[in-house]
């Protein structure tokens, strides 16, 4: 091979892997948020189709916790500080935000659950969480988000002591100020009628948009 043959292959290689890195860093957040979903790693809800099943006779306490990112002219807030539900049980709570801005105003809201352990046993069945939500100035808007615990927490050598959950949610102008801060890649995964699709390319164009 020449000396010419080889420099060819060499920038074909380099071009190759910086391609690689790109496709990598897109895949970074919907595949950390998969792994989380599968494993309840980081304090991520447990989520898929299966149904409460019912009371186990015990019982948890579940602390609703809101915060509002810098530069969101909202409100926001737990209808309820927090609510004693038994295990296997079905449960729906509320939040509320206000636009105090004079201006129409969009968001998305991300969330999670602490003790981080805890998060294969907390099951999100429906939440407002990374679907837009636009409040015209001076709207409030109520949030629903249904829930339940499973009874297993109680026979997990590493869940059993736990006494509290504490769900938050967090409100962001956009998915691009909420990538930027880092809570995108942290977050809970999305649960709602917004499709996969739909929400992987919001995440992608409102990526672009902040690079």
């Amino acid at each position: 091979m020449t000396r010419g043959q080889r420099n060819g292959v060499l920038a074909w290689i380099l071009a190759a892997t910086a391609v690689g890195m790109v496709g990598m860093s897109f895949a970074a957040i919907p595949l950390y948020r998969l792994f989380c979903a599968a494993t309840g790693y980081g304090g991520t809800p447990s989520i898929g189709l299966a149904a409460a099943p019912g009371s186990s006779g015990q019982s948890i306490r579940v602390r609703f916790n809101a915060d509002v990112n810098p530069g969101l002219p909202w409100t926001f807030a737990p209808d309820q500080p927090e609510v004693s539900l038994d295990l296997g049980e079905q449960q729906v709570a509320f939040y509320h935000a206000v636009n105090q801005s004079s201006l129409p105003i969009t968001g998305r809201a991300l969330y999670n659950v602490t003790p981080d352990k805890v998060g294969k046993y907390f099951h999100k069945t429906a939440c407002f969480c990374f679907n837009q939500q636009t409040l015209s100035p001076d709207q409030k808007m109520e949030f629903p988000v249904s829930f339940w615990v499973d009874p297993a927490i109680r026979t997990d050598p590493n869940t059993a002591d736990v006494k509290v959950i504490t769900l938050s949610y967090t409100f962001f102008h956009s998915l691009g100020d909420a990538a930027k801060s880092g809570a995108l890649a942290k977050a809970g995964p999305h649960v709602g009628p917004m499709p996969a699709a739909e929400l992987s390319a919001a995440e992608h164009k409102e990526s672009s948009q902040t690079n």
